[in-house]
């Protein structure tokens, strides 16, 4: 299937495994319980990958951020599929546009704001998020 851009690319694509298929246009879209208007959609969980890794959408609404954070042993990868915004570790800022990829080690307070668009991003964390 082709799709006119990358955001619906991922958003409406397939994830495959030797042995599944996981449809991404059949997983829920939630809240962020900690962060108004960021929205994640799990694609692959540490249940299906017996907790090596996980893999995400995110997508942080205009004016709105993923709070600062950090994860207690996971590295987290991001690579930025859609909108603009803006990336904070520590005393670095990095702005974000499609084709970006940005890693955060574990332990390591981190915050991503999305500007005058909606952010999208997609997160890979090894091992997996709980």
């Amino acid at each position: 299937m082709y799709h006119k851009n990358n955001k619906d690319a991922f958003d409406k694509g397939v994830v495959f495994f030797s042995d599944i298929e996981i449809e991404s246009d059949k997983k829920e879209w939630y809240e962020h319980p900690a962060c108004k208007g960021v929205f994640l959609k799990d694609l692959v969980t540490g249940k299906d990958t017996d907790g090596r890794f996980s893999y995400h959408l995110v997508r942080v609404q205009k004016n709105c951020e993923v709070m600062d954070h950090d994860h207690e042993t996971q590295w987290e990868f991001n690579r930025v599929i859609g909108g603009k915004g803006v990336f904070l570790m520590g005393d670095k800022e990095i702005v974000l546009a499609p084709g970006q990829t940005f890693v955060t080690p574990p332990k390591i307070h981190h915050t991503v704001s999305a500007y005058d668009d909606e952010l999208s991003l997609l997160a890979v964390f090894i091992p997996a998020l709980a």
